[in-house]
């Protein structure tokens, strides 16, 4: 099975989270930024697993992007250097797949960036079995919340199982 992980990612908390989907999802699943998913590396994928951190309370619009290079209370610069997921949805060709989505966000927010995220899958031909998942982090800039790497790595697990259990 060929999984491919795509994440957006602006202090490291939903790359990390991307790379423990990955390797819970298996041998040779990859994660991989915007800008690393081109067209032909997510081709071929029999899963394909899209997520992004919670700005705003829900996907990042441009606007909210370009807000996060102006704010002094971050501990470092926010990573804005890549596509929007956003973007990247917008962009992504049509094809018969199945899909997943997943979030960084912190624990009391009350909308989240999944249902964008599966919205754009299901319009790109992607079906969406699984209940997204949604890792927290502590504080707006994290750290991940303590286990929830382990969580990620289950939850990939899941996902490939489930794959797997479809295409028997």
């Amino acid at each position: 099975m060929k999984a491919v992980v795509v994440y957006e990612s602006h202090w490291g908390n939903t790359a990390a989270v991307a790379d423990a989907i990955a390797a819970g999802l298996g041998a040779g699943a990859r994660a991989l930024s915007t800008d690393e998913a081109t067209e032909s590396a997510v081709a071929d994928a029999d899963i394909l697993v899209v997520g992004a951190p919670v700005i705003a309370f829900g996907l990042a619009t441009d606007k909210a992007r370009a807000g996060l290079t102006d704010d002094r209370k971050a501990p470092s610069p926010a990573d804005i250097g890549h596509p929007s997921m956003r973007w990247w949805l917008a962009r992504l060709p049509f094809r018969k797949a199945v899909g997943a989505a997943f979030e960084t966000r912190i624990w009391w927010s009350p909308r989240g960036a999944t249902g964008e995220i599966e919205r754009g899958l299901r319009n790109a031909g992607y079906e969406v079995r699984t209940k997204a998942a949604k890792f927290v982090v502590e504080g707006t800039y994290g750290p991940l919340r303590d286990g929830e790497l382990d969580r990620a790595r289950e939850w990939g697990a899941q996902l490939a199982a489930s794959v797997a259990v479809a295409a028997a």
